[in-house]
């Protein structure tokens, strides 16, 4: 990881290196300033994000941002009850959809992921996921992106409770993506503008 520390952008306020890519990763500053960090909570919106994070496994993060309006058409808007109704004919709609990544392990992840989470109470799968946050006052502030973790014993726990559920591509370094993400965790960095406010 990169030893780099917040970094100015063209208006003049501080953020993470990675929000500040270049100008034609503009999406990427507004999903660091509006989104990354923000607690999420509710089933279908966890779901989604479980999905996405999946889906990015091996890719780099924008190539899923740019693309996730194509995913919530494909995928219902993400709704559990709808997607774990998906039949075969679906699956073989979605590898032939150009809107989505047309990855044949990651769709029936995705379908599957679905099917275990309509198997739980309503509300429990973000109680699941919430239960997994750290306490926030016991955690170092990062100041560079070397300050900030890949997995950590929350993730790691989170992936194993998500697996014991029957949900896949859940791997504890996706587990804590997800836990950056939806906001379980601040890893804005210290001096970023949005930590304050996340």
């Amino acid at each position: 990881m990169s030893e780099q520390g917040v970094v100015e952008g063209p208006d003049g306020l501080p953020r993470c290196p990675w929000g500040l890519e270049s100008e034609s990763m503009a999406d990427y500053r507004v999903y660091h300033d509006t989104e990354w960090g923000r607690p999420v909570h509710g089933d279908d919106a966890l779901y989604e994000r479980v999905s996405l994070e999946a889906f990015q496994s091996g890719l780099s993060w924008l190539t899923i941002l740019r693309r996730r309006e194509g995913f919530r058409a494909a995928f219902a808007d993400f709704s559990i009850k709808k997607v774990a109704e998906f039949t075969e004919a679906d699956e073989e709609r979605l590898l032939a959809d150009p809107g989505i990544i047309r990855n044949r392990a990651k769709i029936a992840a995705t379908i599957a992921n679905a099917r275990a989470a309509a198997a739980l109470a309503p509300g429990e799968l973000s109680e699941l996921i919430w239960s997994h946050a750290p306490a926030s006052d016991g955690r170092p502030v990062p100041r560079t992106f070397a300050d900030v973790p890949a997995i950590t014993p929350e993730s790691t726990a989170l992936s194993r409770d998500l697996k014991k559920h029957g949900f896949r591509f859940v791997g504890p370094t996706t587990a804590y993506a997800l836990m950056q993400a939806c906001g379980l965790v601040n890893d804005h960095l210290a001096d970023c503008h949005v930590r304050d406010a996340v």
